[in-house]
């Protein structure tokens, strides 16, 4: 006889049953077979529940489940069970199936996929946006692209990853790639990411160091050189050093990294020029190595005649934008060596239907052949001939355009004596900048200017001085700025430079036909001349107007603005090719101040001209002249006239120079009334006296 039991409480046989049940359903949980409720249903049901106690466990037992949709559907026990147990009501085998060919299948008894969503992560769009803008860097070298791909990116709260990015990826790569992730840094600086951002960036890559290393065996030198290099390109205020070591661990790399870079870089004698040729102090190759590789490759290309291998050769020169280089030597070898036509023009078909080289390329490539036959027909005699019947085949082969040959009867036709006269005096213009490059002497060279006798064209010399300076090696640049301040002091007027540097700029895309690095060269020249006072700041805008809207030179003027306007601009921009001429402006202002001094207190009228003489820049001789003045203002020694008087007779100082070093004291005297009560008075005096004695230009 069962004993008595309430109803509503499981018997010890139903109570071990639901503990069986509870394990499976735990572990059968993420099933949607195996609903727990059920279960618990079931228990009730069996539990004798609704009144009839005498009623066995097993019996009236109703064998249903709940599927998704809801529905109570009925389930078969199949044999699977015995009494007590709970038959297939769990699902307990694995491998259990909904079938869809039973006629009982219901749709929404299929248990339901969760189907995954990518979210965007702004950060992570962000750094895969900007390494293809380093990669492409690392490939083209040009700063303006990167810098305007990565103000189009519009996350600009973001650009401190920026600058991790950009350094741990070049602390992987060469001597090349880590010299132009510096000076990409140093172009951005303030324009485009802001000093902070470049803090918090090499911040980053310290505590990243110990990871770094572990690809980077040298990690922690490199680091410390980027980082002695971005404290040397004042893009990195030295105080960075102090704060960091303050939050990284002794025991990190890190600190290793800062304590580097102080001791071995930044502490050393002459550190600056050191750390900024540590890796080359080239951000490409010149224009002299690509064109040996082009000439090598041609030279291959004809001895071996493999088309796909040179395609190959010209592909991994990576300078896309010089291919034109390629096209004109090709026709060169082709001209010289006639045997070798064929393969020559097969060569240059071929690069033109895989699109290695474009129609633009190859249009310029022709057309500067074109405009250098009068000087190739002195090596090649029937050179002109050659090109004429080369054109047709390469208009008929469908890899030139034949709008070539139209563009150059025009030309022809255009051609009168005006244009015989310009070309005579760009030889003579270039003859005689090349022998200042080689004799560094300013004075015959303005006296070669001046025997020319066509001020009209001094645009045009300044056109084609910097034009081969950029082409040169540093040397050159700071020859041909310092060349510039003194063309500007004696000969040249302000609207010949700004003529000159328009006509520069608006040619800034040929000019880079030749030169790889042809727009950050020429803002260079443009924000030198604004630190010399050959261009005064107002003279960017106006330059800036009379050229065509969005044209690389615009961009060209506007990062020259950058430059000058930037903090310390005068002490980098002094320093840019190294100073190589010569004082620096600095350290000559220095030696001006001691000489006059030491005249002023009682000192040999010679041995001060002969110190003037000694400073080799008689282009800057006005400073001079401002110097002699305001000491003679402020100390009341009108001695210091006498020293101008004896410059001026002996020639030492010229009457440009010393009309520009009166101007240039007009210009701040109500800066020198601060301290000079009187300024307006006194240099009244020294002007009538300045006149009296004719030192003066009558424009004065």
């Amino acid at each position: 006889m069962a004993s008595p039991k309430k109803e509503g409480f499981l018997t010890e046989e139903q109570r071990e049953v639901l503990k069986i049940a509870a394990q499976k359903a735990e572990v059968l949980s993420s099933s949607p077979k195996s609903p727990t409720k059920l279960v618990l249903s079931e228990i009730h049901t069996k539990g004798g529940g609704g009144g009839g106690g005498g009623r066995s466990p097993s019996s009236g037992v109703r064998h249903v489940r709940r599927s998704h949709s809801g529905k109570l559907v009925r389930v078969k026990k199949d044999g699977a069970g015995g009494k007590g147990t709970w038959g297939k009501l769990l699902d307990a085998d694995p491998d259990s199936r909904v079938d869809p060919n039973d006629p009982n299948y219901d749709s929404g008894e299929e248990p339901y996929q969760l189907v995954g969503a990518t979210l965007s992560n702004p950060i992570d769009d962000y750094k895969k946006s900007v390494a293809t803008i380093i990669e492409e860097y690392f490939s083209t070298g040009v700063v303006e692209v990167a810098a305007t791909d990565l103000g189009d990116i519009g996350s600009d709260q973001y650009h401190h990853l920026f600058v991790k990015k950009l350094v741990s990826m070049a602390m992987d790569r060469h001597d090349k790639e880590k010299e132009m992730a510096s000076v990409l840094l140093s172009s951005l600086y303030a324009d485009v990411i802001t000093s902070a951002q470049i803090s918090q960036g090499f911040l980053m890559l310290l505590e990243a160091v110990d990871d770094l290393a572990l690809d980077i065996l040298n990690a922690v030198d490199v680091l410390a050189l980027f980082i002695a290099r971005a404290v040397v390109d004042d893009i990195l205020p030295p105080a960075f050093l102090t704060k960091a070591k303050k939050t990284l661990s002794e025991s990190s790399k890190g600190l290793q990294v800062v304590q580097t870079a102080e001791k071995s870089y930044l502490s050393a004698p002459h550190h600056a020029e050191l750390v900024e040729r540590r890796w080359g102090g080239t951000t490409h190759f010149t224009v002299e190595e690509v064109k040996r590789k082009i000439s090598d490759l041609l030279r291959e290309y004809i001895e071996n005649g493999d088309t796909a291998e040179a395609c190959r050769c010209i592909r991994e020169l990576g300078v896309s934008f010089f291919h034109h280089e390629v096209v004109k030597r090709a026709l060169v070898q082709a001209m010289e060596n006639q045997t070798s036509e064929p393969l020559i023009l097969k060569l240059l078909k071929e690069a033109a239907e895989e699109l290695l080289i474009s129609p633009s390329q190859m249009t310029k490539g022709f057309s500067r052949l074109a405009e250098s036959l009068d000087d190739l027909s002195l090596d090649i005699p029937a050179a002109k001939s050659l090109f004429q019947m080369i054109v047709p085949k390469a208009i008929s082969g469908g890899w030139l355009d034949p709008s070539f040959l139209q563009s150059k009867e025009a030309e022809d036709e255009d051609r009168d004596e005006g244009y015989d006269k310009l070309r005579k005096y760009k030889e003579e213009a270039v003859t005689i900048i090349r022998e200042y490059f080689l004799s560094d002497d300013i004075p015959e060279l303005i006296r070669s200017l001046e025997d020319l006798g066509a001020p009209e064209y001094n645009p045009v010399f300044i056109k084609r001085l910097i034009t081969l300076a950029m082409d040169r090696k540093y040397r050159e640049k700071e020859m041909a700025s310092v060349l510039l301040s003194a063309l500007s002091m004696e000969i040249f007027s302000r609207d010949d430079i700004v003529d000159g540097f328009i006509m520069l700029l608006e040619s800034a895309e040929d000019a880079a036909l030749d030169i790889l690095d042809a727009s950050n060269e020429l803002a260079l020249f443009l924000a030198r001349a604004v630190i010399d006072d050959v261009l005064a700041p107002l003279n960017l805008e106006e330059i800036n107007s009379k050229l065509p809207r969005n044209c690389s030179g615009s961009k060209t003027v506007h990062m020259a603005r950058s430059l000058a306007s930037a903090r310390h601009a005068g002490e980098r921009l002094l320093r840019c090719w190294g100073g190589g001429t010569g004082w620096a402006v600095e350290d000559a202002k220095d030696k001006i101040i001691k000489l006059l001094e030491e005249y002023e207190s009682g000192g040999d009228v010679g041995e001060a001209c002969q110190c003037i003489r000694d400073l080799g820049m008689p282009f800057f001789n006005h400073e001079v002249v401002k110097k002699a003045l305001v000491m003679a203002m402020e100390k009341k020694n009108e001695r210091l006239l006498g020293l101008l008087q004896v410059c001026f007779d002996e020639w030492l100082i010229t009457m440009n120079q010393m009309t520009k070093g009166f101007s240039r004291v007009r210009d701040g005297l109500d800066d020198l009334a601060l301290d000079i009560p009187n300024v307006e008075e006194k240099f009244q005096q020294y002007m009538e006296h300045a006149r009296k004695h004719g030192w003066l230009l009558a424009s004065f």
